[in-house]
């Protein structure tokens, strides 16, 4: 779901970008109202659970991969604005030093799986506890939580294919050749909803039930949505917080434990559907007839070399790559937000 640079034009991406302004803007108002400086831990801590899901790669036949995200699980548990910022800064860190997703494109990426992912798995949440009167923590809510991670999940996967689909529609050459992305709709769709619909929205369910569970069990000190988790006002708020910071000890250790396992990631081969570089996208098949070019704007557009491309250090086995770019993933998350509290005043209105 990550869209690579140069599969969308320039103003596709530019239009995305202004649309997602709006919910960036809201979201750090929000958290700067609402959330006290000690628990902006909780975003950092969120970015690198989605940056470690995103690593989790699940095999599709076919030849294509994707993977769970987990941006629903953190609007259910910190709020949809929380994770909004949270999913920002995990795709920031992707496309800047994993090349995992473009650098024009970042605005795109955002507009799907930061703020129509989380934004509408979290209104499904809501609609369904409502629905079927789920307690936090029963066996309803837990189902509530996996039928919303699916929901925004495909949700996000939808708009994605939308914005690949109507690329050969809008931008080709006078001779019908695609400038940008060369899969219309009647593919682009279908490709992307039967991945995500079927073994990547599993996948999604999988881990945010996974997760969930375990925060609710372990450490529900972290979970932090005013709607359904917050803790009692008191005139000592302050020292509840840094109380309820103690919990984040188990989550640190089930981040550690999945930082260990991320190799499991690399036994799926092959390239997520849409990620293409220029050097495979000629050979693909679409509608059971070979490409046979390159897109023009694939050619001279914008090209970002990032420090770690595809996760895969120079030298370095490739499991150990992998760790490492898992390691570094999560300390840059939990570094960000720390960084933030340095601007974060202390009084949180009520």
């Amino acid at each position: 779901m990550h869209i690579p640079d140069n599969y969308l034009s320039a103003s596709t991406c530019v239009a995305l970008t202004i649309a997602t302004i709006p919910v960036w803007s809201v979201s750090v108002k929000k958290i700067t109202r609402e959330f006290p400086k000690e628990r902006f831990s909780a975003l950092g801590v969120a970015a690198a659970f989605s940056f470690l899901a995103m690593m989790f790669n699940v095999p599709l036949p076919g030849g294509t991969t994707g993977h769970a995200v987990g941006g629903v699980l953190l609007a259910i548990l910190l709020g949809p604005e929380a994770a909004c910022l949270s999913l920002t800064i995990a795709l920031a860190i992707q496309a800047l030093l994993f090349g995992d997703g473009g650098i024009l494109a970042f605005g795109a990426n955002c507009f799907n799986i930061a703020c129509i992912l989380p934004f509408s798995g979290y209104l499904t949440y809501c609609a369904f506890r409502k629905l079927l009167r789920a307690q936090t923590g029963s066996r309803l809510d837990v189902f509530c939580v996996g039928a919303a991670s699916y929901v925004g999940l495909n949700l996000a996967a939808l708009a994605a294919a939308i914005q690949f689909g109507v690329q050969p529609l809008l931008f080709h050459t006078p001779e019908g050749q695609a400038l940008f992305c060369p899969y219309p709709l009647s593919v682009s769709v279908p490709a992307m909803a039967i991945g995500h619909l079927t073994l990547f929205g599993l996948a999604e369910i999988l881990f945010s039930v996974g997760v969930y569970v375990f925060v609710m069990r372990a450490a529900p000190g972290f979970a932090a949505n005013p709607a359904f988790f917050a803790p009692e006002k008191s005139s000592e708020n302050e020292m509840d917080w840094k109380k309820q910071n103690s919990s984040f000890n188990s989550v640190y250790i089930l981040l550690a434990i999945l930082v260990a396992l991320t190799p499991l990631g690399l036994l799926a081969e092959g390239t997520a559907w849409g990620e293409w570089g220029e050097d495979e996208i000629a050979s693909l098949v679409v509608n059971g007839e070979e490409l046979g070019y390159v897109p023009q704007g694939m050619t001279t557009g914008f090209h970002w070399s990032a420090l770690v491309p595809d996760y895969s250090a120079p030298g370095a086995p490739e499991w150990l790559s992998y760790v490492l770019s898992a390691i570094s993933g999560v300390a840059l998350s939990i570094l960000v937000f720390k960084l933030a509290t340095l601007l974060k005043r202390n009084d949180v209105s009520a």
